[in-house]
Order: C-alpha cells, then structure tokens, then sequence
C-alpha cells in the first residue's frame, strides 16, 4: 500500500464535504450523530414539540446536557444555534459528554430549524427486505408474562439502522443485543416516562427487552399496547460471558501472570469504550506476546480483518526464503520500497520475483509459506490492485476460504489477515532472529538463516511513520513493524525492543465504510504506551507523542539499500 499521509487525506475531505464536517469546531469538544435516525424534541422530554429529524451520516456539536436526564441538546453544524434535544441512546456522543454545560432549555418557542433528511423511500425499508425477528407468540397478557408466555401483539418495529437492544428501557441496562437495518420486532409495550419499547427478545431468558423508540420505525398503534409506568424491574440472571481475553492457541502454551491477564483486559476495556465492540458492526482485535515468558494473550482473534499492507510481512519472509544470494540493487531498493515506502508497485515486483516472471503465481507460493506454518486465516491471493501494471489473471481465482470469520468486517477477498496469525508469524521470524531456531527454520531446512531473520526485522525498524505503535513508545525504542490503513480498517503489526523486554503488539480495527484517522491513532497510540508502561515502569511514558506521517519516501542512495545487499544469504 503506497504511504499516503492520513493528514492529506483528511484536508481533501474536508475541502470536499465542508458543510458535513464544520462540526468540528464544536466549542464543547463534542459531538454526536444519529445512530439511524432520531427525533429531536423540544425540551428533554419524549413528550414535547418535535422539531425535525437528524440521519447518521452528519455530526452535530453537543451544546448541553440535561442535568437530571440523558438528554443531548444539538446545535447547528455552522452556527451551533441551538436546534433540539435528543435522547443520548440514540445517539453516537464523540468527546467528553460530561463536560459539555447543563442546560434546560425549551425551544417551544422556537420554530423547527431544517435539518437534513431523507427520502421516505432511504428510511423505510420496504416488506420484502424486512426480516421479523422471533417467532409466532401464543396469546397471554402482561404484566407477569415469561419466556413462555409471551405478548400477542400487532405493533411491529422496524429497525432504522444499527441499534442496541437492552434488558430495560434505558442505557443503563445491559445489552443483550444488537440489530441491524431491515430486522423488525413485535412491540409488546410502551414505557410512560422514557421513549423506550418492550419487545419479544427470545434470546434472553424473559423474551422481554428493550429498544429505544425513535429508533425504531413502528407499524401500528403502539398506544393500545399495555403501558409501563416502573423503573425497577426484577430482571432474571443473564448468562455470563466468557471471557474475552484468552490465552492464543498459535504459539507454545504458557502459564499466564495474574498481571499480565490484567493488562489484557485493560487493553480490552480502552478498546470497547472507544466504541469498537464485539456485537456491534465496529470491530476490534489484538495480539499481545511477551518474548520473555512466551506468554500470549488475545481477543478477537477469529476476525478475519483486510490484510491491507500487514501482508507484506509473509511477502518479505517469502522473498527471503528464496534469497539463495544477497540481493542486487534493483531487488534490495524493492524490498525496501515494500516494507518502508509501502510502494504496492515494489510489492508486486517482489511477487513477480517469487513467481519466477508471474506475480500471481507469486502469490500463490506466500499463501504456501503461511499454510505450512499452519496459518490459513492470513494470506495475499492475487497483487495489490492498485498497480496498473498488473494484468488480470487467465483464470478466475476463488477467494480462499479460511477458518475464521470472513464476514463481519467484510475483508477484502483475496487480502486477509487475523491478528494472532500475524502475531505468530512475527515471534517465528523474532526466534530466528535470536538463537537461529523456530518454525521457520524447523519447516523450510536451510532456507532461512538467522543472518536473513535479523536482516528483516533490522528492515522493519526503519519504517517509521510516528504514528501507531511507535507514538506510544520513546522515538529511541526500535519499534520493528509494518503498518497499514484503507477506508475502513487500520492496523499494526510489530515488535518492540524496550528495557525492560521486548513483546509484541499486534492491533487491528475497523468501522464500516470509513474509519477516522483522528480515532483510530490515537487509540492504537494509548494501547502501544499501556503496553510500554507495563514493561518499564520505573521509565514510563507520560503520554502519547504522534508525529505527522511522512507523505514522501525516497529510498534511493539510502545506506539501507547497501545494508540490504550486503547480507550473507546462505538460505
């Protein structure tokens, strides 16, 4: 993947969406846009003025809370006028809520403000594409009704967009759920005092739970449904969850330290309260290994995320294994382009160079260096696309099937990587590196050399970006890794060299369609400096330092290249 500075790419949209984006200058720091779509209301409360509808897709500056109710008022993107309240569980809230002023003001007064919407026909879904969730319900009543004994009802919810479902009407009850657009559910109750609707939920052991009603597009009269007026509900136990963080299952088992399964779950904890969570459409996953103990930890490791630039790890370990001299000039400046540069045009001529002439065939022996190592999750099946030089193979490639979940953060097909493969391939290439050993020498004889295992990671501690792994540890710490980001996933891979011990971090996240540079670095950034912490506690690092991306690589007349073609490859 050509480097390509997120910060340029950040300028470009603005320029092009300014009107979307002139939330940014939010006075309070916050801003929140609709999960699907949402009412905003007059006071905060369900029962005042409407004042218009706001859509995902448009941020609004957050200009006030409610004191005593979890309500958000909006202002105007350009103005930040005031322009309605609106209920917090609708909303995606970005910054500090709890530092925004209160405010209990009332608009009745006021006259609606336009804001954006949409066509009847973008906000409905129409029968055809709307799946009922549950099953027919046999008659009874409420309020006592249990998993058996649940309401008929008429009243039918249409889900807008991505929603929560929860065990009470509000967000202080546990999920129990997730939905997505084109789902619908019986409504079998209203709350009296928050804009909450009970459902038929077979999956909790009640059938009961609860969405919020803006949410919603509702089919029926919800008013002769049976009104809810309580605030305390004597709810039966959920089923506990296994635990998240677990032991990876892709390197030697090692007994794990009380404290080192607690930095997992913290790691775990910043990961879900930055919003990427396992039931939703956001996605998170991490590798943490410590090359000390040989301890590993891990969640979400059977996500298959777009392999992005991170596959060009196994390309390099390919590359090197047929290595049977030191490079020439014109194959060390590739090697250096793909693992510094990022240049997808070096890539593919290093494919090209494996295949004998024929980059697909290329391919095809990474994809066999990974599945004898025992990985089938991570693995580059056709070049980067983005080289207009390459031509379109004879023959139609069959996406790989793998064994982890190629589904929910819609990888690229033929470029796919999860992170305890990727983690595993780098202690494989770390242990070759230390004392000439490990699967990469125990299943390729002779063709690795621990002279050629530290010439790689040697090459991976010169891409330096300042961004990722790197802005969470001190700019003397060698960091050997390989970045990568498109649209809508951005991840690193590498391994940290510290006083205080060397481990490995491996990150990967993704939100739908587009995922911002301004959440993602800084996340992966804390994650990198908690990791760090942990290790050097007597030297931590107080804070985060991300430095801009170089938008230019230029290897040539680089000592590197020499370093490159001086190595004794004897593999």
């Amino acid at each position: 993947m050509k480097r390509i500075s997120p910060y340029i790419i950040i300028v470009v949209l603005v320029i092009s969406a300014l009107p979307v984006l002139a939330f940014l200058q939010s006075s309070t720091g916050v801003t929140a846009e609709a999960i699907g779509q949402a009412n905003m209301r007059a006071r905060a409360d369900v029962n005042s003025a409407l004042m218009g509808e706001i859509f995902n897709g448009t941020r609004y500056p957050v200009i006030g809370r409610h004191e005593f109710f979890p309500w958000a008022l909006l202002g105007d993107v350009t103005t930040e006028e005031p322009i309605g309240w609106v209920f917090n569980d609708l909303l995606d809230i970005q910054g500090n809520f709890a530092s925004v002023p209160f405010s209990d003001l009332d608009l009745s007064a006021q006259p609606a403000t336009p804001v954006p919407t949409r066509p009847l026909s973008d906000v409905q879904a129409t029968p055809t594409q709307r799946q009922l969730v549950g099953v027919a319900l046999p008659t009874d009543v409420r309020p006592d009704a249990t998993a058996t004994q649940p309401v008929v009802s008429n009243v039918v919810g249409h889900v807008l967009g991505e929603i929560n479902i929860r065990y009470g009407p509000g967000v202080e009850f546990p999920r129990v759920g997730v939905a997505r657009e084109g789902e619908s559910f019986q409504i079998i109750g209203y709350h009296t005092s928050v804009p909450w609707v009970e459902i038929f939920y077979p999956d909790v052991p009640n059938a009961r739970a609860w969405v919020a009603r803006d949410i919603l597009e509702i089919e029926g009269d919800l008013f002769s449904l049976p009104a809810i007026s309580q605030s305390n509900f004597a709810l039966p136990t959920l089923t506990p969850t296994p635990p998240v963080v677990v032991q990876s299952d892709l390197v030697r088992p090692v007994p794990i330290r009380p404290e080192f399964q607690a930095l997992g779950d913290q790691l775990w904890n910043m990961v879900l309260e930055a919003g990427f969570e396992p039931e939703t459409s956001r996605k998170g996953a991490l590798f943490l290994m410590d090359l000390q103990t040989g301890e590993a930890l891990t969640f979400g490791s059977d996500l298959a995320f777009s392999g992005m630039s991170l596959t060009k790890i196994p390309i390099l370990a390919e590359t090197y294994r047929n290595l049977n001299a030191p490079p020439d000039a014109q194959l060390a400046l590739r090697i250096g382009e793909t693992m510094i540069c990022s240049e997808n045009t070096s890539t593919n001529a290093l494919l090209s160079t494996i295949g004998n002439g024929d980059a697909f065939v290329g391919t095809q022996q990474v994809m066999g260096l990974m599945q004898q190592l025992g990985f089938d999750s991570t693995f580059i099946a056709a070049p980067y696309i983005t080289d207009p030089s390459v031509q379109a193979t004879p023959v139609p490639i069959a996406p790989p099937v793998s064994s982890a979940d190629q589904i929910s953060t819609a990888p690229d097909a033929y470029n796919q990587m999860t992170v305890d493969e990727m983690g595993a391939l780098l202690n494989d290439m770390y242990m070759c590196s230390v004392d000439g050993s490990g699967p990469l020498v125990e299943n390729f004889s002779g063709q690795f050399t621990q002279t050629e295992c530290r010439q790689m990671l040697n090459l991976m501690t010169n891409n330096r970006i300042g961004e990722l792994i790197e802005a969470g540890v001190p700019p003397n710490i060698p960091v050997a890794h390989k970045h990568g980001w498109i649209e809508d996933t951005h991840g690193d891979a590498g391994i940290v060299f510290t006083p205080g011990g060397n481990y490995i971090l491996v990150m990967a996240l993704h939100n739908p369609v587009f995922l911002d540079f301004n959440e993602s670095f800084p996340l992966m950034a804390e994650i990198s400096r908690t990791v760090y912490n942990f290790y050097n506690p007597n030297a931590p690092m107080p804070a985060i330092n991300r430095q801009p991306v170089p938008d230019q690589c230029n290897l040539l007349g680089n000592p590197l290249i020499q370093d490159l073609m001086s190595i004794s490859a004897d593999g």
